[in-house]
């Protein structure tokens, strides 16, 4: 542990002494003891989004949640106060997955789509059949300054089996649990699917199991802006859960996933070739080592025709720490250029960092929003991948 620290730190200097993390959300301020589950956006005048869980009464991932969002004008080095775009009484409103969508010809400046869910009771009592999760679509097509009248969309993208609560809600495949990302969709900017907004997502099938194995990801995605859906195959890892996806140059997408089971702490890379309605290669890649918990992905540009990417997690197998981006030169098939986010030469002062999002900057920056200190902060940094 103590030369790995060392060479944390070592690396830690060179490449990022120069950026400091700015708060965005802070615990015990603006209404909202703690806030969680990070996602950020940019959108095409430069202006940066940052969304997020604000939890009233503490940090259970059920109670009074509302949906939160935050924005920059100068590259996020300061915030606006916050604003609540969604407020479902006493019940939870969240996992935020917002886009851009670049490829209206009436909205040239983007429609921003944010896609988040809904629950009336605890995670585990919705996977014994005693609670719901719904999911919703708001809009902005004033770069945030006014947002749509909530839409339900679950009866196009989820497939509950839950009549009590709603008569329409009679699908044999009986998902219980259900939620998007966490973080950001993503839109097809180019090839045969150019125009398609995704969003990954997971969602629990039947009753519950120890090994969590009743868990599979999938995504959803819409061609005609909203007005109709169509959903994935789900992954074959039972476990699978919380996902991101990236398009890739050649027309593809790939797909990284949570394995909620823990028996191998590796991210799942998933390949599709179909615009995300199937799945060629899954495979669990021990170059991104993971404790169990979220990750985030992100499309960089070209080089040579590959995809270069950004990923970020925690690059521990058994504890939320060493939050790290790596980036890939290769469309996801190699990992080399390790990047640490947050760290101190102190294995008894680790910050303790989880959730984070990315976000391109500029052709040689991205943005990285993360949770530390234990859910009391979420904080921007800007991240100087490529001198």
């Amino acid at each position: 542990m103590k030369s790995l620290c060392l060479i944390w730190l070592c690396l830690f200097l060179k490449q990022n002494l120069q950026a400091q993390e700015t708060p965005v959300f802070e615990g015990g301020q603006e209404g909202h003891a703690i806030y969680r589950i990070p996602a950020i956006i940019s959108l095409p005048n430069g202006d940066l989004f940052a969304f997020a869980e604000g939890r009233v009464n503490g940090s259970d991932d059920f109670g009074d949640i509302n949906l939160v969002m935050k924005k920059s004008h100068d590259g996020g080095h300061t915030w606006s106060p916050l604003k609540t775009l969604v407020d479902y009484d006493s019940l939870q409103a969240g996992n935020p997955a917002p886009v851009v969508d670049l490829q209206d010809p009436e909205y040239p400046l983007g429609v921003i789509f944010l896609f988040y869910n809904t629950g009336n009771n605890h995670e585990y009592d919705v996977r014994i059949k005693k609670g719901v999760r719904e999911v919703w679509l708001i809009k902005s097509y004033d770069l945030g300054k006014t947002w749509t009248e909530p839409e339900n969309i679950t009866l196009q993208v989820h497939r509950p089996d839950f009549p009590e609560f709603n008569t329409e809600y009679t699908f044999p495949e009986d998902w219980r649990h259900y939620a998007n990302t966490p973080g950001h969709a993503f839109q097809f900017q180019n090839g045969p699917y150019k125009g398609r907004i995704y969003v990954a997502a997971n969602h629990s099938q039947g009753g519950p199991k120890e090994d969590w194995s009743d868990y599979q990801a999938h995504g959803f995605f819409t061609d005609d802006r909203g007005k109709t859906y169509g959903i994935s195959e789900s992954l074959e890892f039972g476990g699978s859960n919380e996902s991101i996806a990236a398009e890739l140059s050649d027309g593809r997408m790939i797909l990284s996933s949570r394995n909620q089971k823990g028996d191998i702490r590796q991210r799942i890379i998933s390949y599709s070739s179909d615009g995300g309605q199937t799945w060629e290669e899954q495979y669990f890649e021990e170059q991104l080592p993971d404790p169990v918990c979220q990750g985030s992905i992100l499309d960089l540009g070209e080089k040579e025709g590959k995809t270069i990417l950004a990923h970020s997690n925690n690059a521990d197998e058994k504890d939320r720490n060493y939050l790290t981006i790596k980036i890939s030169y290769d469309s996801g098939k190699t990992w080399d250029h390790v990047i640490p986010v947050d760290f101190t030469s102190d294995p008894k002062k680790l910050p303790w960092t989880a959730y984070s999002d990315l976000v391109k900057l500029d052709e040689n920056t991205l943005g990285i929003i993360y949770e530390r200190d234990n859910y009391r902060q979420i904080v921007f940094k800007p991240i100087q991948w490529r001198n």
